[in-house]
């Protein structure tokens, strides 16, 4: 049996793990149990009660935090020539087409966001083997695929996020950094979980959001009360 270190365990001292805190609780409870000596991020897990494998059941969509995420976010911006100054000019880290395309073929993804325009998506989709595992790939529904270039790289910047049901009908997204004030986190959360409500497919039956999870980097999860999220 693997050995609990001494800081585990008085983290799971001060919550039960087998009862659902109010998302207000769960917050406070996840910034007194976190140890790390670096600005752990904090992150939510939504649990779905939807079948991912079915086209009418994908939950995937993107929401811009109110208070960003806490995390510098490297923008790579692949457009042509005329669009490149507007993207330098909202903050792109990295702007041009076919360098980096070339780039990305010799394995560098070095970035957080790619962002490009619908007329090169079918050369930017040729990179989906190794932007697709990655989740690097633009896409319309999150909006990195777009003739609004400035727009983009703004809104990404000021803590736009995306997110996706994985295969396991379960949504796990970075919303903020540990130093955040608890009422900074809280909103964060309440902004995604919003989100993904709006997004409830209309072929889900059943329960909806089976559970909600809140923890930091190598904290434990702390449960948060589906009932009290009211949205």
């Amino acid at each position: 049996m693997a050995k609990v270190s001494k800081n585990r365990k008085e983290a799971l001292a001060k919550f039960d793990k087998s009862k659902a805190y109010s998302l207000t609780e769960a917050v406070d409870i996840v910034k007194q149990i976190t140890y790390t000596k670096f600005d752990a991020s904090v992150d939510i897990n939504v649990r779905l009660g939807v079948d991912p494998r079915k086209a009418n059941q994908m939950v995937r969509g993107s929401v811009t935090l109110p208070h960003g995420t806490g995390k510098v976010t490297r923008v790579l911006v692949l457009c042509t020539p005329d669009k490149e100054q507007e993207a330098k000019d909202a903050g792109a880290d990295f702007v041009g087409f076919e360098e980096y395309v070339q780039k990305i073929k010799d394995g560098w993804t070095d970035v957080d966001v790619i962002i490009t325009m619908p007329a090169l998506m079918p050369k930017v989709g040729a990179l989906g083997r190794i932007l697709g595992p990655r989740g690097l790939m633009p896409n319309p529904k999150t909006g990195t695929v777009t003739m609004e270039i400035g727009k983009a790289v703004k809104e990404v910047k000021a803590g736009k996020i995306d997110f996706k049901v994985d295969k396991y009908g379960i949504i796990d997204s970075r919303i903020a950094k540990v130093s955040f004030p608890a009422e900074k986190i809280y909103e964060n959360a309440k902004e995604i979980l919003s989100m993904i409500i709006k997004l409830k497919p209309a072929a889900a039956k059943g329960t909806y959001i089976k559970s909600i999870y809140i923890s930091s980097t190598m904290s434990p999860g702390v449960q948060v009360d589906v009932k009290s999220v009211a949205i």
